[in-house]
């Protein structure tokens, strides 16, 4: 049986929203797109940070989105060049190698290659393939389908940068109305650019 966990940059008063870039996702008016990757460049945390993700996701079976993250990861992971010998090229071959799974009702084809849609039941579709994934099953953005998800138990994991930052507005992972959760701290690691890397499993999962 598979893990879902859910890997993200996630500021002190919760947002998640563009950490990547300034037009990653600039919905409801949002104006700091890009603030992880301008704070690790301004602390020299980059490398660090790369250096854990190439880590973190050697261990990734499948990765599963929501269509909005889907399509911002098909349009960069999914064209990127993966014969460089960097961390780019890396993440690009991890990516492109493994299945993709995503919960739309809006797109019908899917153009990234081993991508595949999750159809109408998400929850029932995502516990079958926690059942048949052997491994991690990453999810990367995706606040709504988290949100659903966490609803019906099926969130093992949450790893999530801390950044020491307060932005004051923009999507948050744990929007109101998100359910009633109660988890564990396993693992904390702080980085030398002030970032600090916090994973939490569901306390019901031993």
């Amino acid at each position: 049986m598979g893990t879902i966990g859910v890997l993200t940059r996630i500021t002190l008063d919760g947002v998640v929203q563009g950490e990547g870039g300034p037009d990653e996702d600039p919905s409801d008016g949002f104006e700091h797109g890009g603030w992880a990757k301008r704070y690790d460049l301004e602390h020299g945390g980059e490398d660090e940070v790369n250096q854990n993700l190439l880590k973190w996701e050697a261990n990734v079976a499948a990765l599963l989105f929501g269509r909005t993250t889907y399509e911002l990861f098909a349009n960069s992971w999914g064209v990127f060049d993966e014969d460089t010998d960097d961390f780019q090229g890396e993440i690009t071959r991890k990516y492109n190698s493994v299945p993709k799974y995503v919960a739309t009702t809006r797109l019908t084809e899917l153009a990234w290659k081993n991508s595949h849609l999750l159809g109408p039941d998400v929850p029932a579709a995502v516990q079958d393939l926690r059942a048949e994934v052997s491994g991690e099953i990453r999810i990367w953005g995706s606040t709504l389908l988290i949100k659903t998800l966490a609803e019906h138990g099926l969130i093992d994991e949450y790893r999530l940068a801390v950044y020491p930052l307060v932005l004051g507005s923009g999507k948050k992972l744990f929007s109101d109305g998100f359910t009633t959760s109660e988890l564990a701290l396993v693992d904390t690691s702080p980085l030398t650019s002030g970032v600090v890397v916090n994973t939490y499993r569901r306390a019901d999962a031993g």
